[in-house]
């Protein structure tokens, strides 16, 4: 099953473990805390990127100590802070509300040394038109080279009613210059919180086709073929995107030929 809803929890809980059975390069996990509280972890044979999704965070690793805050995905944007492997951390709410933060991981080797993105160095861009404009801000992708292993981490708000990953497109077949071979996970958030999206995900060869009711919290793993989604009228749609394969990070994705028209002048 791609879709996996949204659970109650409290602390550590692990979405998308290593043994998932659908995704071979990607985990993902959530931390929620109240004020005061921490959460202690080691990366394993993972890097992994604590983005901060609400409240306030201070992240220790090695002797660094990194700290952000946000008010919630739609106000402000991303603090992120990329762990190496084999690492212990912490994760404390140095705030006054609820902490939630995304661990995003996917496995490694090499020697990183942790960092931090702070909001000032994610900037937000307009993709797209009429109603599959949106807007998409990366977190760690360009930045990351040099820096992190494999993983691609981003963010996508659709405006309420539109559409983003569109014209559709998809990249699992590795063709250098035309098209990665990259996994990818979203999780959802909406606002007001009550909303809801729809994510489609098809393939040509074999022909399949599945359309999924995606809510506040629930999360979507996509081993390959076309994802695009939209929003529900009336509902602003937020993902977390995360990305990685066995080849390089460079982004290069397939757009639907037949559908590749929406983008000529006109359209």
């Amino acid at each position: 099953m791609l879709h996996i809803t949204a659970q109650d929890y409290h602390g550590y809980h692990s979405v998308v473990g290593p043994d998932n059975g659908v995704l071979q390069y990607l985990t993902l996990g959530l931390v929620k805390l109240a004020p005061g509280e921490a959460y202690t972890g080691e990366t394993g044979d993972f890097e992994q990127v604590v983005v901060l999704l609400s409240g306030r965070m201070e992240v220790t690793v090695d002797e660094h100590a990194f700290t952000g805050q946000r008010k919630n995905v739609f106000k402000d944007r991303a603090t992120a802070v990329y762990l190496p492997p084999h690492r212990d951390f912490h994760i404390r709410n140095i705030g006054d509300a609820t902490l939630e933060a995304a661990l995003a991981g996917s496995p490694a080797t090499g020697a990183f040394d942790p960092f931090i993105v702070t909001p000032d160095e994610v900037k937000p861009r307009r993709v797209g038109r009429d109603n599959w404009v949106r807007t998409v801000q990366d977190i760690i992708v360009q930045n990351g080279e040099g820096r992190v292993q494999r993983i691609v981490v981003g963010e996508t708000i659709n405006d309420a009613g539109n559409w983003s990953g569109y014209p559709p497109h998809k990249h699992d077949t590795y063709e250098p210059g035309i098209e990665a071979d990259m996994e990818e996970l979203y999780h959802f958030r909406l606002s007001p919180v009550q909303g809801f999206g729809t994510q489609l995900h098809y393939r040509y060869e074999p022909m399949t086709a599945e359309a999924y009711l995606v809510r506040d919290g629930d999360t979507f793993m996509i081993p390959d073929g076309y994802h695009p989604v939209v929003a529900g009228a009336g509902y602003r749609l937020y993902y977390l995107w995360i990305m990685a394969g066995e080849g390089d990070r460079v982004l290069t994705p397939h757009e639907d030929p037949r559908h590749v028209w929406v983008k000529e002048a006109g359209a």
